[in-house]
């Protein structure tokens, strides 16, 4: 009986990593059939489109039934800068994503990602939203870790280097399948082009986190607030698309590798892992849940080797390295300052505020 309560207690304590790792698992899907989708010939913004309408049907039944007592009421001013943001946040990155995953490679667009912690750092910090100190080693750790992962996508997105061997699963063929790759006969021009685009969308869905807390303050019914930006995202993706694409065949959707995609990136990723992370967060925080997005770096370069056939050269790893290193850096800077901080909260000594300098001192000494 106590060896089976341990056992239980210890399966209790490993489901939030399991339930990571899958959420990671799902983004490097994500990736891979958003990829698939648009090499297939789908148009890009027809696949927006589709997706958030798969995510808007989703979500809808969760938020009337899970917040329709407790929801607050919906101003008008609260409407419009939902509108807003949802066009600024959720349509421009999504749509800016699609279009730049066709120019580049699965592989890039999980390796950008790592970028949106400390994009997100700097416009909070430029907005005022964020302190940024550079006093304590914390803060040191978030600003150059923000350099560091932006360093990180350049060096990524434009320095190739040799080829690794030892990934080389396709070797008898593997000379005319690496032409046909992004990476190297594409112009550069294009390559460039599709990097550049990528940084945007992250920048744009960066931007989207840093404007979430206000508009929760104003209207913290979270699964509704999901909802309605899914709706207006796809409404503002269906006019973008209809400008973009005249050809009413480009809007068919058949039993193929198109339906899927969408369907995928439409109910997994905007239902399931999202939820999956909220329980996350609240078991473990929220610089738990960032800790594991390198994770789908590391599977999607796996699974683009085998299915995409890609060649990763050693500038994308040490691009990837200083990716990592930097989220890393980062997360632990952002970590570190809210112990400080609650450190600092506890001590209600309000006579002696000298003793509030010796902690936070102590307590940022204590970590070199």
């Amino acid at each position: 009986m106590k060896s089976l309560l341990c056992r239980n207690a210890l399966t209790a304590s490993q489901k939030p990593y399991i339930a990571m790792i899958f959420v990671q698992c799902a983004y490097a899907g994500m990736a891979l059939f958003s990829k698939a989708a648009i090499a297939k010939g789908m148009n890009p913004f027809v696949f927006v489109v589709y997706r958030q309408a798969f995510a808007s049907l989703a979500l809808s039944p969760f938020a009337f039934f899970l917040e329709s007592q407790n929801a607050s009421p919906l101003s008008y001013s609260s409407v419009c800068k939902i509108f807003l943001v949802s066009l600024f946040g959720l349509t421009l990155s999504l749509n800016l994503y699609t279009v730049a995953i066709n120019y580049t490679t699965a592989t890039f667009a999980a390796a950008t990602t790592n970028t949106i912690p400390a994009i997100t750092f700097v416009l909070a910090g430029l907005l005022r939203i964020e302190s940024i100190s550079i006093k304590y080693l914390h803060g040191i750790a978030k600003v150059l870790g923000s350099v560091v992962s932006v360093s990180g996508a350049l060096v990524f997105a434009f320095v190739k280097g040799p080829p690794l061997r030892f990934l080389n699963w396709y070797p008898e063929i593997q000379k005319p399948v690496s032409e046909s790759s992004p990476t190297n006969d594409c112009p550069i021009g294009r390559w460039i082009k599709g990097a550049l685009i990528m940084i945007s969308a992250n920048t744009a869905w960066s931007l989207w986190l840093v404007l979430q807390g206000s508009i929760i303050k104003q209207y913290p019914s979270k699964v509704r607030l999901t909802t309605l930006q899914c709706v207006f995202s796809c409404i503002q993706s269906a006019f973008w698309a209809v400008a973009a694409e005249r050809n009413p065949s480009a809007w068919k959707l058949g039993w193929d590798i198109h339906l899927v995609s969408v369907v995928y990136c439409g109910l997994v990723i905007n239902g399931i892992t999202y939820w999956i992370q909220v329980w996350a967060i609240e078991k473990k925080g929220p610089v738990f849940t960032a800790i594991f997005t390198p994770f789908a770096l590391i599977i999607t370069a796996i699974f683009s080797a085998f299915l995409w056939k890609e060649t990763l050269h050693w500038g994308s790893v040490g691009g990837a390295v200083l990716l990592v290193g930097g989220l890393y850096s980062v997360l632990w800077g952002k970590n570190r300052e809210e112990r400080i901080n609650k450190i600092v909260g506890n001590d209600n000594d309000e006579e002696n505020p000298e003793g509030k300098e010796e902690i936070t001192m102590e307590s940022t000494m204590n970590n070199h």
